[in-house]
């Protein structure tokens, strides 16, 4: 009867949820305004106290540079997704010592493990308004200039900000253009594993769950920030010292109930939400059908290719588990675009702008600057539709290397500050991580079969999606069978040292004439392309030079014509720092499918089968069996709660985000969305977005009654 009731209850409530869900990924120094709604919402704490990206709470919110996180001690200690940790799991795990299967603690600081090479902790420390510089007489230059300007400009003001050793800047642009903003962030480059649950809990579910409701995943680990003894930042020596935070979260163990106020504070990577028509027409009439198809042809040829249990199967687990992650994704993007009618309801919004900027004379210039985005959309589509099958052919791993280093040896022929983003020697030591990295992800058998696959597609195109300088330098012709196209490429991975870690370093040095005359096949291919692909990249910038002239208005006609409906308009999600709110809310996504707002212990138990990736540790199935809760049973729900849903605004980027209640504790962390909430990243749908959160009194079960992690919840701030 309980059961019942509860799902009777949800059903009633989602009939009115969509007034209830609140579209927004805003900036902080946006929360202000909105402040009212905020607090009807149920926040706390004085929403002005949220703009202050230095203060507190949002002080404590960090970037990893794809992910989110936060600091949780006064110690430097960072918590975030496993699956954003799960890189410097991987990287520290040895056959004797498999950390992604038995997980890892470290019980002192000196246990610590550094993370993987390129692990990053970003700490903002000041925020700058920079739209006067940049914008300043960009209005008439040419759209080449314009483009080399803007470029120029920012490199000039990164470098200055930079100067100060120890920080990574970074010029954000809003609004297409309109606004920019320069962001300074410590660059911590000491990063320390800390304590990561085993795959069995952490991954609880793996691809089978991903996206899905309803979830069971154990989606956290710590990490620890260090810096040189005068707090500057420092690479990884026994001498450093944890980093103290100017502040930290406290982690609430009484948690939440259904219908609480949740905000979410984190790095969204991109959305697309002011797109045209014509470019939400080109990407799902076209653009991610044609991807998924090729995603799943490429998943099957990296299956045969690297059988399972095989060392080439370890090298490119990492990369199934992305294209997977990826079809998936894109499927859900092209069925919700589907379901919620998304081509229409962008036609029907184009057609309501329209009639407003017709409503009045003074608003004409809107409409030209309009008319010139979308055609220039749809010449851009045209060239990417082009393009696609010979970009994916030049998709090898050696390729892709020889064509970056002779890049970098024609960059360095110019002064450091003229170089193209990439390739100034800020980006060296990523640049340099990037190619020792490819010994833990290249199969020489593996890659060829990629490239066959690839090529046996792109060779079927039409001469009009054919390039002729890679066909002449690659030797392809019209109607070439499988196996000599295979008999081609042998002769590139017997002639080639460039799977050499040693070689592939010692060019990053190496001037242009000595790869204008290497006999190395794959690099003699990326000097014969070079000329074709920069004289693209030209074409490119002279299309992004218009599109910076013409969407900052587009933009303004948006924010305007909002604004007349009393609408704040936020910046679609570009990796800085963003809150979207809201209330723990569960959903009814289809006709008689109801979404229940938390997972409990007991679900681990029925969907346990002891197989992978259902196989959570016995000592937690022991633990669940006994009903031993501990203090962290959610009374309402008669459980622990595991994961739980929100109506949050969120996409790629967020991982990792601090889940804070009304007084800013940490109640839980983000960590995905359904599978009816993908398409948000274009069009936000009330009834369906639903963001999932792991509880962080899951977490503190799993620390106190699992792994024995005592330790790590002394050191935090809990509270209750």
């Amino acid at each position: 009867m309980r059961k019942t009731a509860t799902i009777a209850a949800l059903l009633a409530c989602t009939a009115t949820a969509p007034l209830a869900a609140k579209e927004g990924m805003f900036t902080p120094g946006q929360l202000p305004e909105i402040a009212k709604d905020l607090r009807e919402t149920g926040l706390e704490i004085d929403p002005e106290a949220l703009s202050d990206l230095t203060g507190f709470p949002m002080g404590a919110i960090v970037s990893l540079g794809g992910c989110s996180a936060s600091f949780v001690s006064p110690q430097g200690l960072v918590v975030t997704n496993h699956h954003c940790a799960r890189g410097s799991v991987q990287y520290n795990s040895t056959a004797e010592n498999n950390y992604l299967e038995n997980g890892f603690l470290a019980k002192a600081f000196k246990d610590e493990l550094p993370a993987a090479p390129g692990s990053r902790i970003y700490v903002t420390t000041e925020i700058t308004d920079v739209t006067g510089r940049m914008r300043d007489g960009v209005e008439a230059m040419s759209a080449t200039e314009r483009y080399e300007t803007l470029e120029q400009r920012m490199k000039d003001i990164t470098a200055e900000c930079e100067a100060e050793a120890g920080y990574r800047c970074q010029v954000a642009s809003f609004y297409g253009g309109a606004e920019y903003t320069l962001i300074k962030r410590l660059e911590v480059r000491d990063v320390r594993l800390v304590y990561a649950p085993a795959d069995s809990i952490g991954k609880y579910g793996g691809d089978v769950d991903n996206w899905m409701w309803p979830r069971h995943t154990g989606d956290f680990a710590f990490y620890r920030a260090y810096v040189a003894p005068d707090g500057s930042a420092a690479d990884y020596s026994e001498n450093n010292v944890p980093y103290a935070p100017e502040h930290h979260l406290k982690v609430s163990a009484a948690g939440l109930e259904d219908g609480d106020f949740v905000m979410a504070a984190g790095y969204p990577g991109s959305t697309q939400r002011y797109a045209t028509l014509a470019e939400v027409e080109n990407t799902f009439d076209w653009s991610y059908p044609t991807f998924v198809t090729l995603l799943n042809d490429w998943i099957d040829t990296i299956e045969e290719a690297a059988p399972e249990g095989s060392d080439a199967r370890v090298k490119y687990e990492s990369r199934l588990a992305g294209l997977n992650n990826s079809e998936k994704n894109l499927r859900g993007q092209i069925e919700g675009a589907r379901r919620v009618g998304l081509v229409d309801r962008r036609r029907e919004r184009e057609e309501a702008l329209a009639a407003w900027i017709a409503a009045d004379k003074s608003r004409a210039g809107y409409g030209e600057a309009i008319s010139g985005l979308q055609a220039l959309t749809v010449e851009s589509a045209a060239e990417a539709r082009k393009s696609f099958w010979y970009n994916n052919a030049t998709r090898p791993a050696l390729l892709s290397a020889a064509q970056r280093l002779y890049r970098l040896s024609k960059e360095r022929e110019k002064e450091n500050a003229l170089r193209d983003p990439g390739y100034q020697d800020r980006d060296m030591t990523f640049f340099r991580q990037g190619l020792q990295a490819l010994d833990r992800r290249y199969e020489a058998s593996v890659d060829k079969a990629e490239w066959l696959m690839f090529l046996s597609t792109y060779i079927k195109q039409p001469e009009e999606n054919r390039v002729a300088v890679f066909d002449k330098a690659l030797g392809l012709t019209p109607g070439m069978t499988t196996q000599q196209l295979s008999d081609k490429l042998d002769a590139y991975y017997a002639g080639t040292t460039l799977d050499e870690t040693a070689t592939r370093l010692s060019l990053m040095e190496a001037n242009a004439a000595t790869f204008e005359a290497s006999n190395d096949p794959f690099i003699k291919l990326a000097v014969a392309l070079y000329p074709y692909e920069r004289a693209k990249e030209a074409e490119g910038e002279e299309r992004a030079g218009r599109a910076q002239a013409l969407r900052p208005a587009y933009m303004d006609a948006i924010m305007q014509w909002q604004r007349s409906q009393g609408i704040t308009t936020y910046p679609d999600a570009n990796s800085t720092l963003r809150v979207t709110y809201g209330t723990v809310l569960g959903g009814s996504p289809r006709d008689g499918m109801a979404y229940l707002p938390f997972t409990t212990l007991e679900g681990i138990l029925e969907k346990d089968t002891g197989i992978d990736p259902f196989n959570a540790p016995e000592k937690q199935l022991k633990e669940i069996r006994e009903k031993d809760y501990g203090k962290y049973k959610l009374d309402s729900i008669g459980s622990v709660p595991v994961n739980f849903l929100s109506d949050l605004d969120s996409t790629g980027g967020n991982s990792g985000s601090a889940t804070l209640n009304a007084r800013a504790e940490l109640v839980g962390l983000l960590f995905d969305g359904t599978f009816e909430s993908v398409n948000s990243d274009w069009d936000f749908d009330p009834r369906t977005t639903r963001t999932i959160h792991v509880d962080t009194r899951y977490m503190l079960w799993v620390m106190d009654k699992v792994d024995g992690a005592q330790g790590l919840i002394e050191e935090m701030d809990i509270v209750e």
